[in-house]
């Protein structure tokens, strides 16, 4: 494996070599999360991130009938790009692990990162599989439940749940969903830490994200599902939680790297 360089320029001699991980270690990455969290909170700037882009989807969604039966695959497919967005609080948690007193502000500093290039192709990588998913969302919505565009986001969770075809299209949606996110998800899930700390080449930062759901697959996919979970409770609260969500993961997700990557 090639070479890799640190967040500060020097170069590391060892490639990354990946630790066994047990479930205990998803709670203490947790732990760890909400402690940066505590130290360095920055619910608001994801509140300001947060309801401009819901209040877009969902204004489309009322203005124009062909969005309402994506409002669903959109919100979804949110965790898709979450590790990319998530990339300002891992430098947060490096600073603050390195001995700093880092400010919310810090979370720009990776663009002065030299990964920010493998970091940019990675974001579009997955950005690719956001704008495939919501495709195939569509043509299976079209598929099962007609070209019908229902009028409203009410109508349509009456046709779902009324219908026969809803069942269908809730099993297979959800199932063809769930292989995007495993993709997105193996592809992501140490990528951008790795790219931050070490800037390797994102061949390295990728195939190391891989081999590490391979050598641990029940803790990582449950760290997935804890993902997951985490952030179906914050869209529950009406999005307010995702302002409290989304930093805990985040920081939670360089602390999980740190455990998983030697």
């Amino acid at each position: 494996m090639p070479t890799v360089w640190n967040a500060a320029g020097a170069m590391v001699s060892d490639a990354p070599r990946i630790r066994r991980l047990t479930l205990a270690d998803i709670p203490a990455a947790l732990r760890a999360g909400w402690d940066d969290f505590m130290a360095m909170p920055t619910q608001l700037v994801f509140l300001c991130l947060i309801y401009p882009v819901a209040g877009f989807v969902l204004a489309r969604a009322a203005s124009r009938a062909d969005w309402v039966s994506l409002v669903y695959p959109l919100l979804a497919g949110f965790a898709l790009l979450g590790p990319a967005f998530a990339v300002g609080l891992y430098e947060l948690s490096r600073r603050r692990e390195a001995g700093e007193a880092p400010r919310w502000t810090d979370m720009f500093k990776v663009m002065a990162s030299p990964a920010l290039f493998p970091m940019l192709a990675l974001s579009a990588l997955l950005l690719g599989l956001f704008v495939a998913w919501i495709a195939v969302a569509k043509e299976l919505y079209v598929g099962i439940m007609g070209h019908a565009a229902p009028p409203s986001i009410w109508a349509m969770l009456r046709d779902v749940t009324d219908r026969p075809e809803g069942l269908r299209l809730i099993l297979l949606g959800n199932a063809v969903g769930a292989v995007f996110a495993l993709a997105a998800f193996a592809l992501s899930a140490l990528s951008f830490p790795l790219l931050l700390d070490r800037a390797p080449p994102l061949g390295t930062a990728i195939r190391t994200s891989v081999a590490a759901l391979l050598a641990n697959p029940v803790p990582m996919l449950a760290w997935g599902l804890t993902v997951a979970l985490l952030l179906a409770l914050g869209f529950a609260t009406v999005m307010v939680g995702l302002a409290v969500v989304l930093p805990v993961l985040g920081h939670a997700t360089w602390h999980l790297y740190r455990r998983a990557v030697a």
